[in-house]
């Protein structure tokens, strides 16, 4: 079989572990393969990280329109109360027009610098209602379009010219937290990484000394490579994580040349993950979705060569229960808050060279329904941050609660298509080129775009 960077994509990503690396190591492609990388050479990369809040988010709550009257006409017990002196319940004013639900109360000194922006008003111009199409849909770039088989992230990798001598790097394109999200899936290449911290390194005295014929996994060859690497990995030295994702029969990936394996292994090997301290007093909340973010600011700092970095949020599916300053809504928020703000403040200056986009399929019904919550609706809010960011301003139109203007007569009309909002992070911020390949079937101007970025 012949291994390719695609492996990593067809079937939901690899976990890899990283092994201890003895003086004399043995094969001489393994050395070679391990210390090839070079830490500091794509420390100035800029960096896209995209965050996905999937179940569809309601941005008439995490934006509020407090302005508009007829937000507290159509959600007479669950609207964002309208700003109010000193008082914690309410909606914290921003512009006069739009407040950020309480939770979100990290976000404001960003948006106040000038360094977060928001596109409300956002979504895809396909009415489903379908999470799982919805997002199949956001994530490939083609609503409507189920023929796309690839992601318009990894088609955007593809589409950054002065990138392609780089394509090599194998934590290019990293998501974490679990499978390959859709959005990753192509050509590109890309590594699923439950957690960098299975990529420990092992002191010497491990405890299973396997030999290098003992329970070969699935795929087995019998070539010299083969042979080799089943002996490196046979030493004391080799990190339980590896020996379990050996066991899992994932070998037919290292069973082959192995290069990219150990190159990634490498690179991780120095971020040491296990004694990872945020800078500047950064706080991520516990769980999974702050732990994701915490790693992949690791993987910033490392200067492995990361370009675009995904990770996702779950539980915003609020059809009952969904609370106002309290509630369902109220504690997602206020992880989703304080995790962004603190991968934000975490890297610091290096925000200079990265943007974070969040996104969610769709919104939520403008009027609240007969449970305490909402359901499935259409238009939503997006969060920008970044050195870059054309930030302290909701952009986009406001298209109005009126019943007359709401979409279907119930949702949240969309004034800003979803793809105009990704194309322009693409282009303008990683350099992405041909954007009829990257959006199939979309015809990107832009002179529609919503200004997100400067410059």
């Amino acid at each position: 079989m012949k291994v390719t960077r695609r492996l990593f994509v067809k079937n939901g990503g690899v976990a890899i572990a990283s092994i201890g690396l003895l003086p004399v190591m043995g094969p001489e492609f393994l050395r070679r393969a391990v210390f090839a990388a070079d830490p500091n050479s794509a420390a100035k990369k800029k960096t896209l990280i995209c965050i996905f809040q999937r179940g569809a988010a309601d941005g008439l709550s995490m934006v509020v329109p407090h302005a508009d009257s007829n937000l507290y006409t159509l959600r007479p017990n669950l609207a964002i109360p309208r700003p109010g002196a000193g008082r914690g319940d309410s909606a914290i004013d921003i512009d006069g027009f739009f407040g950020l639900h309480p939770a979100l109360a990290p976000f404001v000194p960003i948006f106040k610098s000038g360094h977060l922006a928001i596109v409300h008003a956002c979504g895809s111009p396909n009415s489903t209602r379908s999470h799982f199409d919805a997002q199949d849909y956001m994530e490939s770039g083609a609503p409507g379009n189920k023929g796309v088989a690839d992601g318009w992230l990894s088609r955007a990798i593809l589409a950054c010219p002065e990138d392609r001598q780089k394509l090599a790097t194998p934590l290019r394109a990293v998501a974490i937290g679990g499978a390959m999200p859709r959005i990753l899936q192509g050509e590109a290449g890309a590594l699923a990484i439950p957690d960098l911290r299975s990529f420990g390194v092992a002191s010497s005295g491990g405890s299973d000394r396997r030999r290098p014929n003992a329970r070969r996994p699935r795929g087995e060859q019998s070539n010299a490579d083969t042979e080799m690497m089943a002996a490196a990995l046979s030493r004391p030295t080799v990190a339980d994580g590896f020996e379990t994702l050996y066991d899992q029969a994932v070998g037919d990936v290292l069973h082959g040349t192995g290069k990219e394996s150990f190159e990634a292994i490498a690179s991780l090997k120095r971020i040491n993950p296990g004694n990872y301290t945020p800078a500047r007093g950064a706080n991520y909340p516990n769980g999974r979705f702050g732990e994701s973010l915490k790693q992949i600011a690791q993987l910033v700092k490392a200067g492995v060569g990361l370009e675009v970095a995904f990770a996702d949020t779950g539980g915003w599916d609020t059809h009952a229960n969904q609370g106002t300053v309290q509630g369902q809504l109220a504690t997602r928020l206020r992880e989703f808050g304080q995790g962004v703000a603190a991968l934000y403040t975490d890297l610091g200056d290096q925000m200079s060279d990265v943007v974070i986009l969040t996104m969610s399929e769709f919104g939520r019904t403008a009027r609240q329904n007969g449970t305490g919550g909402t359901d499935h609706g259409h238009g939503t809010a997006f969060f920008v941050l970044g050195g870059d960011v054309n930030g302290g301003k909701v952009l986009g139109k406001w298209p109005g609660l009126e019943v007359e203007q709401l979409h279907e007569r119930r949702d949240l009309a969309i004034t800003t298509d979803f793809r105009l909002v990704f194309a322009e992070a693409a282009q303008k911020h990683l350099g992405a080129a041909k954007m009829e390949k990257i959006f199939p079937g979309f015809a990107v101007n832009p002179s529609e775009y919503r200004g997100i970025l400067k410059g």
